[in-house]
């Protein structure tokens, strides 16, 4: 059994001696060898000094077993002079190998580059790095989202259960919060925050707002990130759970499998380890060998060389015999559930590093996208190259670490070993590693891609409203004329008509759209950009320039009418205008998208708002999932106005749905407006929960619903909108004669309206602000003054922050948010700041560029080769992502990816024009803010 010089030449050229030692140590059959080994200690301190410091280095911190050489005091036991020689079991270290009960012995080549660990799924083997580490990595999150560069660190809260306990009804073996820390990239204590706090069923956007400092100031696209790698990692532990119990069924199930699926730490691993249990799937070669009786075969090649002969195998008239030759490495691969994963994570030392480095270089995201489809239309082959040392590397490391036969072995066995590792390679590994490398792209430009849509899309629904303002919107039309609806200042439809302005009636047309706009006192129009748009434009910017909407000042405005003829036809539009024209719809939703962007395009599905490239060739899952979140975070944080927003805005606030939302519009109708916050405890199917999540994003001014029906003609409600709110109240539900919990908590809610239900300040933290204005000496009724704003500064200045929010027993983030309600003025949006419309009279047309002029334009379309820009030429011209630098964006959008977006103005330099293919080049000069 002992290895001879010349075996270890063949198998080991780097490095002789220690690995020798290594294989005599653990054979306990050898005492003789060991007591040679000891004598050879004393003079291993100066004379083979050169050979053995490069194996003892190491294994100097386990020095500290030297204290239990104070166990020396069992030297009295001097009597023993053979146990004497046990003290040398300090070199029991290389016995730790045995701890992995795998039966593998853990062996490292001194002079080489692989090291063998334990052949769990999660302990990949070691693996020396020849490439300097990027900066950049499939599984790093982007720093950008991990906190606000100018919040506060935040403040730990310890939560009742620890990481570990949190998750132990996963039944998995790694600790659920490490895990999702090391996979985001989030501290732990914030790992296990955001984790207690969705298991309370708390939203994001109410996290985001009122949780801060236990989420260290995490903005909603980090908090959703980690929300979608939880999901994953309980996705991966019930899918365990479904795989223990098939295979327990199955009767194939022992403790050694059961703790390597548990190990699983990705749903890959947790695929290659059950792939040799699964039913149904082609029978592999090693599965047949293993039928036919050749498993021995493949051991005595590894054990015992020397006494396999292999004709003694080869039945005459057996079919399938033949097939010891793959079989061999493929056996022993699923007997220990070594899958290619495991080897695959071995050779990524090399392949990975080279992959994300393509990917940063060469094939960006959106290439990656086209590339997946080009394939699937059946347009492109696509095929992946290893470079070769990757092979030769592989088949080193299993002939010489991890298959390493036992004694000397003969040239036509070593033959069908190295045939079985290539093989092994070219039937399983490389197409692994392909589809490996592929997914990884894959994934990651989908991320890239969503992230796009998710920037795209907050920035497309915060554009600041229009308020106050008459509007005329116009969806523009050839043969079937434009269509047209003027909507008062709350979006009510004064007037619908079709006007036939491109043709011999343009100016009989044109007297009639004075007419309308005078009547109305509309001096705004929104075009829509479909078909005839320019020809629209230029009518219009005609008639201004000649004043002949006098005495009117009249502007107008181009907006996007993507989604807008898809609206018109759907239920929510047949609901909400049941008596008007799908095409007259069209034009009331282009003029609304002016008034309040945010309360109508979330009417429409957000991947038909034209917001991003490749939206089909993402995961429609993921994309709906993420815009979603997004719309409903933009709806939290405008907030809504119970009284007069529609029921489609309202289910997209945080805590509500499509059942709630229609609840409180029920009893809108029947009761009359909400008077405070406290009203919607008394909705049917609202609960303590979705109220919590719920009332910090909802306000309440009882007169709003006064100014809604200022343009609107008398109908059946005006009375119950009108009348005694209080006493419908109470009737209605007393004359229904059920809910009688309701009915009871109906007489402890007040009806007097609360001032702080205007505010962004949550009803748990009242008595807080209400202790706060006693203590800086101001009231309610002072709100949004200049006075109270005053006094509240000074008593931040004199006492600071942190002071004051002790004071109140409360945490400096809710203080803050509690000044910011009480000193914001009424009605505050916070898209005042945002970017607007462009209203303009005139208009240039793309013969009027040259090279090389400046103009001003705003961002229509973000993606990730470029920006389109909308210039006021009829057609968007391009920026391309080469000129958009950091150095000329804001130190806050200097991101990994494309920063601009939809609605930002900028100023670029005209390129070059093509007028036969109607394409303008942009460079980027400045973000205007």
């Amino acid at each position: 059994q002992s290895a001879s010089e010349d075996e270890t030449e063949e198998w080991q050229p780097e490095s002789k001696a220690p690995k020798r030692q290594q294989k005599a140590q653990p054979s306990e059959k050898k005492p003789a060898v060991k007591r040679q080994a000891k004598p050879k200690e004393p003079k291993e301190s100066k004379p083979k000094v050169p050979r053995k410091p490069v194996e003892r280095k190491p294994r100097a911190p386990r020095a500290p077993k030297a204290p239990r050489a104070p166990k020396a005091p069992k030297p009295p036991k001097a009597p023993k002079p053979p146990k004497p020689p046990k003290p040398p079991k300090e070199p029991k270290p290389p016995k730790a190998p045995r701890a992995t009960k795998g039966g593998k012995k853990q062996q490292a080549l001194a002079g080489g580059r692989w090291s063998e660990g334990p052949s769990s799924s999660h302990q990949p083997y070691g693996v020396k790095k020849e490439e300097p580490e990027e900066d950049f990595a499939f599984d790093e999150p982007s720093l950008k989202r991990q906190k606000t560069s100018s919040a506060p660190q935040g403040r730990p809260t310890r939560l009742p259960t620890s990481g570990r306990a949190f998750g132990e009804d996963l039944n998995m073996n790694w600790d659920l919060i490490q895990l999702l820390s090391e996979r985001t990239g989030v501290e732990q204590w914030v790992c296990l925050n955001i984790s207690q706090l969705f298991r309370e069923e708390n939203t994001i956007p109410f996290i985001v707002r009122y949780r801060k400092e236990m989420i260290n100031h995490m903005d909603a696209d980090a908090v959703r990130d980690v929300q979608l790698v939880l999901e994953e990692i309980h996705a991966l532990a019930k899918k365990t759970q479904t795989i223990s119990q098939t295979l327990k069924k199955e009767g194939v199930l022992t403790a050694e499998l059961e703790q390597a699926l548990r190990n699983c730490r990705t749903a890959d691993e947790l695929d290659h380890v059950y792939a040799p249990y699964k039913k149904g799937s082609k029978l592999s070669k090693a599965c047949r060998a293993k039928q036919l009786g050749l498993e021995s075969a493949a051991q005595a090649l590894l054990q015992s060389p020397r006494t396999l002969d292999l004709r003694a195998w080869v039945k005459p008239g057996t079919e399938g015999t033949h097939v010891i030759l793959p079989m061999v490495l493929n056996s022993l691969m699923e007997d220990s559930r070594i899958s290619c994963l495991s080897t695959s994570n071995w050779v990524g030392g090399v392949g990975v590093c080279a992959v994300c480095r393509l990917s940063q270089q060469v094939m960006f995201f959106l290439q990656t996208l086209a590339i997946n489809r080009g394939e699937n239309l059946k347009i492109l082959t696509v095929k992946v190259n290893i470079p070769d040392c990757v092979k030769s590397d592989f088949c080193g490391w299993c002939l010489n670490v991890r298959w390493k036969p036992n004694g000397y072995t003969r040239e036509e066995l070593m033959k069908i070993l190295r045939d079985a590792v290539e093989d092994s390679y070219k039937r399983l590994l490389f197409p692994l590693l392909s589809r490996s490398y592929r997914t990884k792209l894959t994934v990651s430009a989908e991320k890239e891609s969503i992230a796009m849509f998710v920037r795209n899309l907050r920035q497309r629904l915060l554009v600041c409203p229009v308020r106050g303002r008459v509007i005329m919107g116009v969806d523009p039309g050839f043969r079937h004329g434009c269509k047209l609806a003027i909507l008062s200042p709350t979006s009510q439809i004064l007037f619908t008509d079709v006007v036939y302005l491109h043709g011999s009636q343009g100016n009989r047309e044109a007297d009639k759209l004075r007419h309308l706009m005078i009547r109305y006192s509309c001096n705004t129009v929104v075009i829509g950009n479909g078909t005839a748009c320019r020809e629209t434009e230029a009518f219009f910017a005609d008639l201004i320039s000649r004043r002949f909407f006098q005495p009117l000042d009249v502007s107008y405005c181009i907006t996007s009418e993507a989604g807008a003829s898809i609206y018109s036809v759907s239920p929510a539009a047949v609901k909400e205008m049941p008596d008007l024209d799908p095409n007259l719809r069209s034009a009331v939703s282009i003029g609304r998208r002016v008034q309040d962007p945010l309360a109508e395009l979330v009417k429409i599905d957000p991947k038909h708002i034209g917001i991003g490239t490749y939206q089909h060739d993402v995961s429609q899952s993921s994309l709906k999932a993420a815009l979603d979140g997004v719309v409903q975070e933009c709806v939290s944080f405008v907030g809504v106005d119970i009284n007069i927003c529609s029921e489609t805005l309202m289910r997209h606030v945080a805590g509500l749905n499509i059942g709630r939302a229609k609840s409180i519009a029920e009893w809108r109708e029947t009761n009359g407006p909400f008077m405070n916050r406290d009203q919607l405890r008394l909705v049917k199917g609202l609960g303590p929960k979705s109220y919590q999540q719920c009332a910090g994003f909802i306000r309440i001014n009882p007169l709003d619903h006064l100014n809604n029906h200022r343009y609107t003609q008398p109908t059946n409600h005006s009375d119950a909108a009108g009348g005694n709110s209080a006493q419908a109240a109470q009737e209605k539900p007393a004359a229904k004669g059920k809910g009688k919990g309701k009915t009871k908590a109906s007489a402890a809610v007040p009806t007097l309206p609360n001032p702080l239900d205007q505010t962004c300040i949550h009803p748990e933290s009242y008595a807080v602000a209400r202790s706060f204005l006693s203590l800086v000496g101001g009231s309610v009724d002072q709100m949004g003054r200049p006075e109270l704003r005053q006094c509240v500064e000074a008593s931040v200045k004199c006492q600071g922050l942190e002071a004051l929010a002790e004071t109140l027993n409360t945490t400096p983030d809710t203080l803050q948010l509690i000044i910011d309600g009480l000193t914001q003025p009424p009605g505050f949006d916070i898209r005042q700041d945002f970017e607007k419309a462009d209203f303009k009279r005139g208009i240039v047309s793309m013969s009027d560029l040259r090279e090389g002029v400046v103009l001003t334009g705003r961002v229509e379309n973000a993606t990730l080769f470029g920006a389109f820009v909308d210039i006021g030429v009829g057609r968007n011209g391009l920026i391309h992502k080469r000129y958009i630098t950091p150095d000329k964006l804001p130190a806050d959008q200097r991101r990994r990816s494309l920063a601009l977006g939809p609605g930002e103005k900028v100023e670029v330099r005209v390129l070059n024009v093509d007028p036969q293919r109607g394409r303008i080049g942009l460079d980027l000069i400045r973000v205007l803010r």
